[in-house]
């Protein structure tokens, strides 16, 4: 089955939203389905331009003020005519062509725009629409819109819930085991291809997309630079950031790296999960982590050969990884919450902490099916720091079925999460 074919979660809130009188901008990382599911969910009387086609962006560059001429050409009707712009970054001045239209007619068309990359559209300072718009992401598949295929009823709810509005996707993503999960990534068009196409899928994406997506989206003096830094960052993925360290190691100027940095944060490529910081303790440590959105991305850009081998070479830092991205996404969905870590300098540290609803949960991740108390340390010593806002806290795991460690520690099956 085509990955259009299948059910998407933030399907149903898009839909919803877009009910609304507000132009709709949703942005996310290339390959993560954007333009597949606008048009799934889209009248099939859209008008539909593609800034993808350089003819077209080589017209509306040009003349971006043909947009206003198209639009007040369309026939009135008694809804909104929609009007789908795909790529729109390509020309950032089509934002001040749709703020023109909208500010005339609120009800007249229903704009939305998409995005992979907001570079250009930041170093410009681009018009965003502000009080105008309703901004989405869409993030590559989480956990439950690619259930696993031996996940049972654990008894404990998700560690951040994403309730599907009928119980269950009808049409979900194949099942994974959790191997192809951190060699692979969870990107729709890799999860349904066939197993023998994903690894070249992925590195033309590394190899192509992201290329083609910053050689448009701004100049870098020296490409040999770059790539030999992409490969770094996606190596130390999941590590924190050390500008200098990265600078000495690469030979690229400290300035240089952090912009480099904000370039792969800029096309959705990589994110950045906080240090924890409200702690009485003494020698904390608050650089950030950089994670890159999408193992498999981060594993072809790594130079590796994405594969069941390599991620039995190491497997630990990747299900770490796993751990923390689909954390990190499920959060970006829901809007309601934060994600960090804790470290401090004499080694205490907890992998992740959420915190919703005035409440800090402890997280931790093992690459393990029999997690002891020994695992839950860091866990407990943040239990017992912070009594007021954590309650409970948990190792995720490969254990087979949830196990109680400890009174407020219980180790959790990673299909479970």
């Amino acid at each position: 089955m085509p990955s259009e074919m299948r059910d998407r979660w933030y399907a149903h809130v898009l839909s919803r939203k877009m009910r609304s009188p507000f132009v709709h901008i949703l942005f996310g990382a290339r390959q993560c389905g954007k333009s597949t599911l606008l048009r799934s969910l889209l009248p099939s009387d859209s008008v539909t331009i593609d800034l993808s086609d350089p003819s077209e962006r080589a017209r509306y560059a040009a003349r971006p003020s043909e947009l206003i001429a198209m639009c007040r050409a369309l026939p009135r009707a008694r809804k909104p005519r929609v009007v789908f712009v795909d790529e729109a970054q390509s020309v950032p001045a089509i934002f001040d062509a749709v703020q023109s239209l909208y500010d005339s007619d609120k009800l007249r068309w229903r704009f939305v725009l998409c995005g992979s990359s907001a570079r250009r559209l930041r170093r410009t300072e681009a018009n965003l629409l502000p009080g105008r718009s309703f901004l989405h992401r869409l993030q590559a598949l989480v956990l439950c819109e690619q259930p696993a295929a031996q996940a049972q009823a654990t008894g404990f709810p998700p560690l951040i819930s994403m309730p599907w509005p009928k119980g269950q996707p009808d049409q979900p993503f194949p099942t994974w085991n959790l191997e192809d999960r951190l060699a692979y990534g969870a990107l729709p068009g890799v999860v349904t291809a066939r197993q023998s196409d994903r690894a070249d899928i992925l590195r033309a994406y590394a190899a192509l997309h992201i290329e083609e997506e910053i050689r448009r989206e701004t100049l870098i003096r020296n490409w040999g630079d770059f790539l030999h830094f992409l490969r770094f960052a996606a190596l130390s993925s999941g590590s924190m950031l050390n500008y200098a360290s990265i600078s000495q190691e690469t030979g690229i100027s400290q300035p240089t790296v952090k912009s480099y940095f904000q370039l792969l944060e800029d096309m959705f490529i990589g994110c950045r999960i906080p240090a924890f910081t409200r702690s009485p303790r003494k020698g904390l440590i608050v650089t950030p982590r950089f994670f890159f959105f999408d193992l498999g991305v981060r594993n072809a850009a790594a130079g590796l050969i994405p594969s069941g081998s390599m991620v039995r070479a190491n497997p630990g830092p990747l299900f770490e990884q796993w751990v923390g991205i689909e954390l990190w996404k499920r959060l970006q969905y829901l809007g309601d919450g934060a994600l960090s870590y804790f470290r401090t300098r004499s080694g205490s540290e907890v992998d992740f902490v959420i915190e919703r609803n005035q409440e800090l949960t402890p997280v931790e991740t093992k690459w393990t099916e029999n997690p002891s108390l020994r695992d839950a340390r860091g866990i407990l010593a943040f239990l017992e720091e912070q009594p007021k806002l954590a309650h409970r806290g948990y190792i995720v795991c490969r254990c087979p079925r949830p196990l109680q460690l400890h009174e407020k520690v219980v180790a959790l099956p990673w299909q479970g999460l």
